[in-house]
C-alpha cells in the first residue's frame, strides 16, 4: 500500500534496535481516516474469503482489528496478556515474545468467543519474528476454528516471520513490507 508507506517515511523514526516508530498514526495517536484505509484494503485483500470475527492480541492491534471488523461487520476478539477478574479461567492459553517489548506473555482468550466452526482472520499492526502470530493461530487451531489468514500493517520483511509463516502455509497479507531501516538512511520497502 503506497500511501502507507509514504506515511511511514514521512511520520516514522527508525530507533536503535530495528524499532520502527509510528506512534502519530497508529500505536499511540490513531489516525482514524487513515487507518479506514488501512482497514478497506485488508477486507479488499480477503474479499475471496468468509470471515465471521477478527482475532488480534493487545494493545496496538486491536484499533485497526475494529477497523476492519467495522467493515466486515463482525466482532473483534482481543487476546488478553494477563488473566484479569472480568475474563473466567475457561480460556485457550499460549505463550508469545514480544519483540517491542522484549518480554514473554502467556496471551489468553475465553473459550466464550473463539470456537469450533469460527472463520477468523487474524489483524494486527506489525509482524516482525512472528511469534504473536505463531501464538494467534495455536489458540485458533486449539479452539477448533478455521484460520484464514493474517492483515498486518507493518511488516519487517529483513526478520524471518513472515517468510516462516508463509512457509507454514499461513495466508499473510501486508499492506507494507520493510525490506531494511537504519535511522541513517530511513525505510526501504520491497517492491
Amino acid at each position: 500500500m503506497v500511501e502507507l508507506e509514504n506515511k511511514i517515511r514521512a511520520e516514522g523514526k527508525v530507533l536503535p534496535g530495528n524499532i520502527l516508530k509510528v506512534s502519530s498514526f497508529l500505536n499511540h495517536q490513531i489516525d482514524v481516516a487513515f487507518l479506514d484505509k488501512m482497514a478497506a484494503e485488508f477486507v479488499r485483500l480477503f474479499s475471496d474469503c468468509k470471515i465471521n470475527k477478527v482475532l488480534t492480541i493487545e494493545s496496538s492491534g486491536i484499533s485497526i482489528a475494529c477497523a476492519v471488523a467495522r467493515i466486515l461487520k463482525v466482532p473483534v476478539v482481543f487476546c488478553k496478556k494477563t488473566l484479569s477478574t472480568n475474563v473466567n479461567e475457561d480460556v485457550f492459553s499460549t505463550p508469545i515474545h514480544s519483540f517491542t517489548h522484549g518480554k514473554d506473555y502467556n496471551v489468553i482468550v475465553s473459550k466464550d468467543f473463539v470456537k469450533k466452526g469460527d472463520s477468523i482472520l487474524i489483524v494486527d499492526d506489525f509482524l516482525a519474528n512472528g511469534c504473536a502470530l505463531h501464538g494467534l493461530a495455536n489458540l485458533v487451531r486449539e479452539a477448533g476454528a478455521d484460520l484464514v489468514g493474517a492483515g498486518i500493517c507493518i511488516e519487517k520483511g529483513f526478520q524471518e516471520g513472515g517468510k516462516k509463516l508463509r512457509e507454514s502455509g499461513m495466508r499473510v497479507e501486508s499492506l507494507a513490507i520493510i525490506e531494511s531501516m537504519s535511522a541513517e538512511n530511513g525505510v526501504t520497502f520491497k517492491k
